[in-house]
């Protein structure tokens, strides 16, 4: 089934700004990096989530990238599989997570990116997903399993559709993924059609914590400077604040998570879980801004 239409909404270079183009055009005019902080949505459970993204935010985060939980995460390593299992068997469901997205908006305008596979988007409906995503205040989706082939906009036919009018009217951008085995022609097509930030995996296989950050890093962010004039976002495996620093020297935005993801995991049945994720949370967003 080609979910190109669906999944994109159809739009235009004439779309309205999101809070995410916003943030990068502040920290732009600031003269300073992003922090993008990772969480798994319902780890430990969902009421705890909106507090944990609020007290990211207090602690520096300029951007939440908001895990929806899925039995298969295949592009995740231990830590982010166990929280995907402790949240689902907390409960959560996709359409929880979005209901407490709603809850989040009531006090906060920070951007906020689902990290998803598409099986939970399909499952729940592809249209109805981005407009309901939309809805309740989210900014992005990073489908870790949507190739950009199936990612274009592909005219369906109407009676597929059955959406009413307002189905091309999403501001709900799909961030791309580059990785250190995309081909060259396979990068220039994923940046040529990007929006709101790039996202360049560090290193291959899956999420989780590194003792030190890829050697390959400098070039390769440089290659896509080349290519794009988006910010660009580096992510998987930095785990300490040396390492967001470092990292943060050529990328635009650091994202850290697992390293969070395993503070939850130790201490979310305490009553410190808040403090703990705030502290280190605020070192790594100091880390970062010292660039």
């Amino acid at each position: 089934m080609d979910v190109g239409r669906y999944a994109r909404g159809a739009k235009t270079s004439s779309d309205v700004r999101n809070r995410i183009d916003n943030c990068f055009a502040r920290l732009r005019s600031e003269k300073r990096k992003g922090f993008i902080a990772y969480i798994c949505a319902g780890d430990p459970n969902l009421e705890t989530t909106v507090d944990l993204v609020s007290t990211l935010e207090k602690a520096g985060a300029d951007l939440i990238e908001l895990g929806i939980p899925f039995s298969d995460p295949l592009a995740d390593g231990i830590v982010n599989q166990l929280a995907a299992q402790r949240a689902l068997s907390a409960g959560a469901t996709v359409r929880g997570v979005l209901d407490y997205v709603r809850q989040i908006r009531r006090d906060s305008q920070i951007p906020i990116v689902l990290y998803t596979y598409l099986n939970p988007v399909f499952q729940f409906g592809l249209v109805k997903f981005h407009r309901e995503a939309e809805v309740v205040g989210v900014d992005g989706l990073l489908i870790l399993d949507l190739p950009p082939e199936e990612d274009n906009d592909v005219e369906l036919a109407s009676s597929q559709l059955d959406i009413g009018r307002d189905a091309d009217a999403t501001n709900v951008i799909h961030v791309r993924l580059i990785a250190p085995t995309t081909p060259p022609q396979r990068i220039e097509k994923i940046a040529a059609e990007a929006k709101g930030f790039l996202y360049y995996v560090s290193r291959e296989g899956v999420t989780g914590a590194h003792d030190t950050v890829a050697s390959s890093l400098a070039a390769k962010v440089a290659q896509l400077r080349k290519l794009s004039d988006l910010p660009i976002a580096v992510g998987f495996g930095i785990s300490t604040a040396d390492q967001a620093r470092e990292v943060a020297r050529y990328a635009d935005a650091v994202v850290v998570g697992s390293v969070i993801v395993d503070l939850i995991a130790k201490h979310g049945s305490k009553t410190d879980l808040l403090a703990k994720v705030g502290s280190f949370a605020n070192e790594l967003a100091e880390a970062v801004k010292s660039v």
